[in-house]
């Protein structure tokens, strides 16, 4: 199973580029079969550009999540403590095996979604 990620052009091109391998996040999927994110690059792009696989799922207090994903970040540490503020602990999910498409999507045409302000769940049986 996938999900579907609203991701910021500036970190989703950072993803494809390698120079971020994780991708932050306040709450998670309950699902467990989810292994592939497909990245939607909010606006300006407002297209999907490709997916990763999923590695870890770190779930950690703020100050040891930083200290373990800090290098691979693509952020700096000021943008993720304003990420994460009112929060104690958070989730980082390891970007593995990206894949960018040759030709950006329209999540409405070949999903059948709208941008999501989290996540949505995704068959890969209904895949374009």
């Amino acid at each position: 199973m996938k999900i579907i990620l609203s991701i910021k052009p500036e970190f989703a091109n950072k993803i494809f580029e390698g120079d971020k391998k994780f991708e932050f996040r306040r709450s998670i999927f309950k699902n467990k079969n989810v292994s592939k994110v497909i990245v939607y690059a909010s606006s300006p792009i407002s297209k999907v550009i490709g997916e990763f696989e999923i590695g870890d799922i770190l779930f950690k207090d703020l100050n040891s999540l930083w200290d373990e994903t800090k290098e691979y970040s693509g952020i700096t540490e000021e943008y993720f403590y304003d990420y994460f503020v009112g929060k104690e602990n958070g989730f980082a999910l390891e970007v593995k095996r990206v894949k960018r498409y040759k030709k950006e999507l329209c999540i409405k045409e070949s999903f059948g979604k709208v941008p999501p302000q989290s996540f949505a769940y995704y068959e890969e049986s209904t895949m374009p």
